[in-house]
């Protein structure tokens, strides 16, 4: 049995003193004691305990051009423009890239206080579009880059088969991700095999027709009924006119109305919802996916946090940023501006909220510091703490830090993976993504 005694640390219920975490040989969380005495012989954390964060919506690959979209391409960019350029690097990446490039993102996100990702991945075949000889070659080389960083994964290999909705014909720059029910479940069993918790990400609405998410579901049922579902939903205003036009009904409505929409599922950004979608959701109990740094960069538009009723998470998306701080510091920023109050939610309630809903979206027991949960927190220590109450503490590393320089320690099932804001394969790690990265700019030239 491993223990570590917390002087603070942030539970399911609140903050919590004098905490002794105890753990097995498999990670997993066998007792959490508040007002405990230290035993002689377990060591001490060296500041505030909290649990480790889930990442609830990456695309690995997009890291590699992280900053450089930041350029006026046509009179008024959108999210458009921007996917025309992602699309681009997607065309050209390699296997051996992709596992470069996610090793060093997963190391990022651990040292930013996430300790488990779920991968929406939609890169499956080579350049010409031809399945690799091994199917599964991509999902799998993130599967390696998230094991290599020491992270915890959900892998959601991603079904795509149109442009747009009435069935509109793939792109060409579109056919690294096409893929049909069939082959992308073989996907599905293929990392499954590996031992890692795996669901389906039907992409979009206007990425798979009806018929197909369907077929998609029943398959996936087969396999694995308790499997998580995630699908990008009303990110942007064109989708829901496109939505309107094609099937008669906004795009959360219509999902609701021809699918069993239920705790499994993760609605992706979800921005704009009408109320009789927020209640319809939050009713099935689906977790809402919140990726605010994202959201901002493409010009979605805001969430309105208040107004829904249900679970939320958050993801870093297309890693413009890799900060869990950030991401919540944006998503409380967000509804002050729009709202002009402060304070729409507390520092200990964001922390929390985003703790379970991602647990949640990721199908994983990592919903916090409580027995039969996984073994998975972030130590917060920082000079500018002192005298500080545990609440003043995490405010402070949200609101008021110089970016991630308060996570000392990040633990993943029960192993201290990240010490001093130090991981071992960072060196290495950067050396591939970087490697990588200016092979991806030679071959756009």
């Amino acid at each position: 049995m491993n223990r570590l005694f917390a002087e603070h640390a942030l539970l399911p219920a609140g903050f919590a003193e004098r905490v002794l975490l105890s753990w097995d040989t498999a990670g997993a969380l066998t007792a959490v004691q508040s007002g405990a005495e230290c035993p002689p012989d377990v060591p001490r954390a060296g500041g505030l305990v909290v649990p480790g964060l889930p990442n609830l919506h990456s695309h690995a690959f997009q890291r590699a051009f992280a900053g450089l979209t930041e350029y006026r391409a046509i009179a008024q960019d959108s999210f458009w423009s921007w996917r025309d350029l992602m699309y681009r690097f997607a065309g050209a990446i390699t296997p051996d890239d992709l596992e470069a490039i996610a090793t060093q993102l997963y190391i990022e996100m651990l040292r930013a206080g996430f300790t488990s990702v779920c991968e929406f991945h939609y890169v499956h075949h080579d350049p010409a579009g031809r399945p690799y000889a091994d199917r599964a070659e991509m999902s799998l080389r993130l599967v390696a880059a998230a094991r290599r960083a020491g992270i915890g994964l959900t892998m959601l290999p991603v079904l795509y088969q149109t442009s747009g909705f009435g069935a509109k014909p793939p792109r060409e720059d579109q056919k690294r991700f096409l893929n049909g029910v069939d082959g992308l479940l073989r996907i599905v069993e293929a990392v499954r095999a590996n031992g890692v918790r795996t669901g389906v990400a039907p992409h979009s609405l206007r990425a798979v027709p009806p018929e197909a998410l369907a077929e998609l579901l029943a398959g996936l049922d087969a396999i694995d009924a308790s499997a998580p579902v995630h699908i990008h939903i009303a990110e942007q205003m064109q989708e829901v006119r496109d939505s309107l036009a094609h099937t008669g009904a906004r795009p959360l409505q219509w999902l609701l109305d021809h699918a069993p929409v239920d705790t499994r599922w993760c609605l992706v950004h979800a921005t704009h919802l009408d109320d009789v979608e927020r209640e319809g959701a939050a009713h099935r109990g689906a977790v809402i996916g919140l990726c605010p740094t994202t959201e901002a960069n493409l010009g979605d538009g805001l969430f309105d946090l208040p107004a829904w009723q249900g679970a939320w998470g958050i993801g870093s998306d297309s890693h413009a940023s890799v900060d869990a701080a950030e991401e919540l510091r944006w998503l409380e920023y967000g509804q002050r501006l729009a709202r002009q109050q402060r304070n729409v939610m507390v520092a200990e309630d964001l922390w929390r909220c985003a703790v379970a809903g991602g647990a949640q979206a990721a199908g994983r027991n990592v919903a916090g510091l409580e027995a039969g949960q996984q073994a998975d927190w972030v130590v917060l220590a920082d000079a500018m703490f002192e005298g500080l109450t545990p609440a003043q503490q995490l405010a402070t590393h949200l609101f008021a830090s110089h970016r991630r320089d308060a996570v000392a320690q990040v633990w993943v099932a029960g192993r201290c993976v990240v010490d001093n804001g130090r991981h071992a394969e960072a060196e290495a790690a950067e050396r591939g993504f970087l490697a990588a990265r200016a092979r991806l700019l030679e071959a756009l030239r």
